[in-house]
């Protein structure tokens, strides 16, 4: 089975968790058999593998999502990158190229296409496979899957399939309708569109380049910034007359909101929280290190994040991102493929942060033109190379860069630091990467 997994957005529906760079699919908040705690990009993937342990596995994704999805999947997972943000459309006929020209499957073999982040169980694997056979048939030049509404959702697209069949051609496409109006499809045995699809590599291929001029994926690539911006839809699903949807009638939720999210969590406090006998239907999630408490409340989401700190009516925390769009607040946590950092404190003329590295990884040789920094060791062991001088560091050390000089710590063990940023000038483009002539 071959799967791209449709990984973007900010996720700014699920602050203070999710940032310009931490997406909503990969907040940890999902308590696994083993006690701790994993994304919904994690969780999907291990749910594919279990599906089919040879799936291959593919996520298109943005630049900026590129470190955090190493982190969380290792160095191997499939990535087909989008230099900028061209829509659907250019994304995924990218992933597809990526996938014959780079990864060398065959064009004749089909590949399923699905969001990153629906909380689903097993059934749904299954049923992604019978989508990718169905398409390698090639009754249809499409294969929609369609997903039996449990309720007259404004939220989504509907399907009207032609008949009631598990397999059945597509009569037509609904845009997000009212209540009311979606009321009236769901009588008509309409399905929700939950931008799941299969088809065949080479048909897709062959219908980009009739509407890209491009020869393979490199060459996709470097003028993917010219490209038009246009989602699959538009392009492709209402343009085609050869197309079927399946019915899938098992669990399917899209966690975009706080409100979705808290439903499908298994506890109703992640991190360090207290909840009094007296609440009802109220969940925390705090990653800072200090408790919170909430007493007699109902019906309430508490996050706290180095980001920020919500409390909020659940119904109403559907409404918060033209609120959260309008704060201006730099990136106060990220995780990276070396490990992460978290921003402890921000002055006018420093900046402090904690920084993860994990085992066998480092930092990129670099060096700043604006700013000193301190290094301390506060666990483990490593090395340091500043200005092409080698060091042995470990718990306790103290490292000192001035502006201009070259440096970079490599992990032996997972190591952890205080980054202290000296300077009237602090910013996060003043970074300029060299190689490193170190093994």
């Amino acid at each position: 089975m071959n799967i791209v997994l449709l990984s973007g957005g900010s996720g700014k529906r699920l602050w203070p968790l999710s940032n310009d760079i931490r997406s909503k699919q990969f907040i940890k908040i999902f308590k696994t058999d083993h006690g701790t705690y994993e994304s919904m990009v994690q969780r999907v993937y291990r749910q594919i593998k279990a599906a089919d342990k040879d799936a291959t596995i593919t996520i298109a994704t943005s630049k900026t999502q590129v470190s955090t999805i190493h982190n969380q999947l290792g160095e191997d997972i499939g990535i087909s990158v989008e230099p900028c943000r061209r829509d659907t459309f250019p994304a995924i006929v990218l992933a597809t190229a990526y996938l014959t020209d780079v990864r060398g499957i065959d064009p004749e073999e089909s590949v399923v296409v699905c969001p990153v982040d629906p909380y689903v169980e097993d059934a749904y694997f299954e049923a992604l496979k019978s989508l990718g056979r169905q398409a390698v048939r090639g009754e249809a030049n499409l294969v929609l899957m369609g997903i039996e509404p449990t309720y007259p959702s404004e939220k989504y697209g509907y399907i009207i399939p032609e008949n009631n069949e598990t397999i059945s051609p597509v009569s037509t496409f609904k845009e997000k309708p009212d209540v009311e109006t979606a009321q009236k499809y769901i009588a008509q045995g309409a399905l929700w569109n939950g931008g799941v699809f299969a088809y065949k590599l080479k048909y897709l291929l062959d219908k980009a380049h009739t509407l890209i001029d491009f020869t393979d994926y490199e060459d996709l690539y470097n003028k993917y910034d010219t490209l038009t911006k246009i989602s699959f839809d538009y392009a492709v699903v209402e343009k085609e007359d050869k197309i079927q949807v399946m019915r899938f009638a098992g669990q399917w939720k899209d966690l975009g909101t706080w409100n979705t999210l808290t439903e499908a969590m298994e506890e109703n406090v992640v991190g360090n929280g207290i909840l009094n006998d007296r609440c009802s239907g109220v969940h925390i999630v705090n990653e800072m290190d200090v408790p919170i408490l909430a007493m007699g409340l109902h019906d309430v989401v508490i996050s706290a994040s180095p980001e920020g700190i919500l409390v909020s009516d659940k119904e109403q925390s559907s409404y918060i991102k033209p609120y959260v769009d309008g704060l201006e607040q730099q990136i106060m946590f990220a995780e990276k493929s070396w490990g992460s950092f978290r921003v402890m404190d921000v002055e006018n003329d420093s900046m402090t942060i904690k920084v993860t590295l994990n085992a066998g990884h480092r930092m990129n040789y670099h060096s700043h033109r604006s700013r000193d920094e301190v290094w301390v060791v506060i666990s483990g062991k490593g090395k340091t190379v500043v200005d092409g001088m080698k060091q042995s560091v470990k718990t306790g050390d103290v490292i000192t860069m001035s502006a201009g000089c070259r440096h970079t710590i490599m992990a032996e063990t997972e190591l952890k630091l205080i980054e202290v940023q000296l300077g009237s000038d602090i910013s996060v483009h003043d970074k300029q990467k060299f190689e490193l002539e170190y093994d």
